[in-house]
């Protein structure tokens, strides 16, 4: 393969998945995980400014945003973070277009977090239907978008609250001895899967990691230039999360693992998903030079454990991500427990696009497609 791994992942998606909402696993749904492989092909459409990325952004953004705003498949009322990640690509073609269309629909989920129900002490509740609760992958969902609104339309002063939904998030998952983030805390201790005594869920799950270290890489590149203060302790939160994950991931492999600590543990895996979150929040963390340079052989070498452990090519010269993890959460109606035989009986399968998208921004970051000036 001589074409950088990006171009191919790029070409795989597009050849593929040419329109991802009209896969049947996703039948229209305004799903956050589409969200994922937009950034990435945005991030195409920033490096080259070849019209294609943003054509494929646009189309299928269409298949939701309407000519009034209104989003197609979208439910206000279940405020949900999730929902959140999507708006990220409208802000983007707003952007680039103007079209009002993305301004109101932009407008549409900056209320729904205005209206969130929260913590005592301000966190963002994951979804209604998990009440008083905060799930790491709720900062990747929401932050940034969050952020940039407010850069670009609101007072500089609601910016903290920004920052305050990273510190709370830190500071209510952090488990002292290992300095590792738990997935999510219970307020009031009312789920099955909270400690009684902590809030805690019972296992550090690597993509919950990730979802988080790269929201917080995500905010602080938007947030930097004009507010240097936030954005620094942005940069404090991100080294304080990063340092202590560093010593976990595999010698041998070079990747991390489902259970970021359980390691060879029977039944626990090396997870792609959560690896190529890492790598990509890494690679963009040493960009912005919140990592120091010392970091740059730890971050290739992981990179390079991403092509060894979890690509493959098909005859055609696709390229498959295998061994994703295609969803664990806590709680609900399946009564998910967060216990470690809980996060390795979920479903492994290739392709899940949560992990695709992390993967396409990671190779485009270790390899743009023009190098950037």
């Amino acid at each position: 393969m001589n074409k950088p791994i990006g171009e191919i992942t790029l070409n795989t998606l597009f050849d593929r998945y040419p329109l991802l909402p009209e896969l049947p696993q996703y039948n229209g749904k305004w799903s956050y995980d589409i969200g994922v492989v937009l950034q990435g092909v945005k991030l195409a459409y920033q490096q080259t400014n070849d019209r294609q990325y943003l054509d494929y952004i646009k189309a299928t953004m269409a298949l939701y945003i309407q000519a009034d705003g209104s989003i197609r498949n979208y439910e206000y009322e279940h405020f949900n973070l999730d929902s959140i990640n999507n708006g990220k690509s409208a802000l983007f073609l707003f952007e680039q277009t103007g079209d009002q269309k993305y301004k109101l629909a932009c407008d549409q989920l900056y209320q729904q977090l205005q209206n969130m129900p929260r913590t005592t002490d301000g966190g963002f509740w994951h979804k209604q239907i998990y009440p008083q609760q905060m799930w790491l992958d709720g900062l990747y969902m929401a932050e940034p978008f969050y952020a940039e609104y407010i850069l670009k339309f609101r007072p500089r002063s609601e910016m903290a609250d920004v920052v305050q939904q990273f510190t709370l998030a830190y500071q209510h998952t952090l488990d002292e001895k290992t300095g590792l983030l738990y997935h999510a805390w219970n307020e009031d201790r009312q789920q099955p899967w909270a400690d009684p005594k902590t809030g805690h869920s019972p296992h550090f799950w690597g993509r919950a990691i990730g979802w988080y270290l790269m929201g917080l890489v995500d905010t602080y590149e938007i947030i930097r230039a004009e507010f240097p203060k936030e954005a620094q302790q942005l940069q404090a939160i991100f080294l304080k999360t990063m340092v202590p994950l560093r010593s976990y991931r595999s010698g041998i492999y070079r990747a991390w693992y489902q259970v970021v600590d359980a390691g060879e543990r029977h039944g626990n895996y090396l997870e792609a998903s959560a690896s190529a979150m890492i790598v990509y929040a890494m690679e963009k963390a040493a960009r912005l030079s919140i990592l120091t340079p010392d970091w740059q052989v730890f971050i290739k070498d992981s990179y390079q454990g991403l092509l060894d452990n979890f690509v493959f090519y098909t005859k055609e010269g696709w390229l498959n991500l295998v061994r994703n993890c295609q969803v664990a959460g806590l709680g609900g109606a399946d009564q998910r427990d967060g216990s470690f035989v809980y996060y390795i009986s979920e479903p492994i399968i290739t392709n899940d696009f949560k992990g695709y998208g992390a993967f396409l921004l990671a190779a485009l970051e270790a390899d743009p497609l023009v190098s950037r000036i």
